[in-house]
């Protein structure tokens, strides 16, 4: 009977010490699949807006240097305007992955896409199935290329519908499961009928924060806390949600000021998962704007 007891109480010390190294540890030592480094803490990017060079085509050198002054880890890399960018991401990918820069691809929806708008996101255009797959594949091969977007995905309901976007996500995983979905979706209709039919599907969600709460615009920043935890509660899970802060000027709400940009990213630090810079600055355009992203993201 003492044997058994001390085996007994040995098994409990066992499942203790493992539960207290492993199972109560996990979550602070498991790798986030969109960051490169386990010192990292959360996305700081930037998106579209590369420097380019006399030809078109994107300047690496000098994208990958202000990605590093600005201590971004995350470049979103957008498909659009340029028949040469998907050969151009192929280039940056293996450059971005030994600079640790994990690296979005976005490309837009029919209602930015010919015949509505000037460019396609070329060459797949809108066939979002082979997008996916190609991405997929991509990605296995250089896996800092963690997540696939589509621009403003709300507002094209009628070409994603569910059961498309569950095809285009199992192309997408198919080539690299752990490649995540995350489209950007505005506060207004993210609702919760589209919730309810799309949440099987998202891995996240990139919000563009414009204060749509109060009717929308590029000044009020203190919004941004509110907004995010009503989407959240919109979502039975734990959905990441990534907001992405005007620093170039809106066609409809006009352009921020630098206070605005500052204040919104340190809010977003505090209550979202990750922030985007919407676009990616210019130093010599817009210096002061280029040094608020520098001090935040530090």
């Amino acid at each position: 009977m003492r044997t058994m007891k001390k085996l007994f109480l040995l098994l409990v010390a066992t499942v203790g010490l493992l539960c207290l190294f492993g199972c109560g540890t996990k979550s602070n030592v498991e790798k986030n699949p969109l960051l490169l480094s386990n010192k990292q803490e959360m996305v700081l990017g930037t998106y579209a807006s590369p420097p380019r060079l006399e030809s078109g085509r994107v300047d690496f050198t000098r994208l990958l240097d202000q990605l590093k002054e600005l201590n971004a880890n995350t470049y979103n890399w957008l498909i659009w305007q340029n028949e040469n960018d998907w050969d151009d991401l192929q280039l940056f990918l293996p450059l971005a992955q030994k600079k640790q820069i994990a690296v979005w691809v976005t490309v837009v929806p029919p209602s930015e896409s010919k015949p509505k708008a000037r460019w396609n996101s070329e060459p797949f255009g809108t066939d979002y199935l082979r997008w996916a797959e190609e991405l997929g594949k991509l990605s296995a091969k250089y896996p800092n290329l963690v997540a696939f977007s589509i621009d403003d995905f709300v507002h094209n309901l009628k070409t994603y519908t569910p059961e498309y976007t569950a095809e285009m996500v199992a192309a997408l995983k198919k080539g690299n499961p752990r490649l995540q979905f995350i489209p950007c979706c505005y506060y207004r209709q993210t609702t919760p009928d589209f919730v309810k039919s799309y949440e099987p599907y998202l891995d996240g969600v990139l919000f563009p924060y414009r204060a749509e709460s109060e009717g929308g615009n590029l000044q009020n920043a203190t919004l941004v806390e509110q907004e995010i935890a009503t989407l959240r509660g919109l979502f039975k899970g734990d959905m990441p949600m990534y907001i992405d802060v005007y620093l170039t000027a809106h066609s409809r709400l006009g352009a921020s000021t630098a206070e605005y940009v500052q204040e919104t990213v340190s809010r977003g630090k505090k209550a979202a998962d990750g922030v985007l810079i919407y676009t990616h600055p210019n130093p010599e355009k817009e210096p002061e704007k280029y040094n608020v992203v520098k001090r935040e993201f530090n």
